[in-house]
């Protein structure tokens, strides 16, 4: 469920409520009982928990070609080139 922003048209105070996407808007104020707008939110925070949130965590592992050297142990390309 997301937290919505509300302002109190009278009293100016800001506070958040923690509504389901159905909810009806509030419409009043806790300090002053005055008429509240709902702000717009200027975007959420994305929390990311756990592991595999890295770039090199879903990278093929095993190299099969390296076109930047001629050296490299476990580039198969390179391995023939030295053969030769």
């Amino acid at each position: 469920m997301p937290t919505y922003e509300y302002e109190c048209e009278k009293c100016g105070k800001k506070f958040e409520a923690f509504q389901s996407i159905t909810a009806e808007p509030l419409t009043g104020c806790p300090k002053c009982k005055g008429s509240v707008q709902r702000l717009i939110s200027s975007g959420i925070g994305v929390i990311f928990k756990g592991s595999g949130f890295y770039q090199t965590d879903y990278k093929n592992k095993k190299e099969t070609s390296c076109p930047a050297s001629n050296d490299n142990p476990s580039c198969k390309d390179c391995k023939l080139k030295r053969e030769r």
